[in-house]
């Protein structure tokens, strides 16, 4: 499996869009100092999870795992992360930009069938 730079390049665009409009809405949810905790903290918590979950291997990522899950449960990390981007552009009223994200994002994985199919057949959190 290998990935193309030009959808390599589009995930993280798309990674990058999802953790900005979950700051943008975590910003939005307060008036008070919280507004800083949210629009920074959901965004890290995000990233954090993005970042530490992962199948041993993964060319599109370093192949390091430094929590191994098996290829569905990445899978289902990686659809959550971005559906939560689209909703909370979708929530703040910003509905043209989240069927832009959503439009790319389903892009993006059609795309990437070869890897997601190479996600689906690692069922161990090992190396086979």
């Amino acid at each position: 499996m290998r990935s193309h730079p030009l959808n390599l390049t589009l995930r993280f665009v798309l990674e990058l869009s999802a953790l900005l409009a979950t700051g943008i809405w975590g910003w939005q949810q307060r008036e008070d100092w919280l507004r800083f905790a949210l629009a920074l903290g959901i965004p890290l918590l995000l990233a954090a999870v993005w970042g530490v979950f992962a199948v041993p291997g993964d060319p599109s990522r370093s192949g390091k795992a430094p929590m191994p899950v098996p290829g569905w449960l990445r899978l289902v990390i990686e659809l959550a992360f971005f559906a939560l981007g689209v909703w909370a552009l979708y929530d703040l009223g910003y509905t043209t930009p989240a069927w832009v994200l959503g439009v790319l994002v389903i892009v993006h994985y059609l795309a990437s069938y070869d890897r997601i199919r190479w996600l689906l057949a690692r069922q161990r959190t090992q190396h086979e």
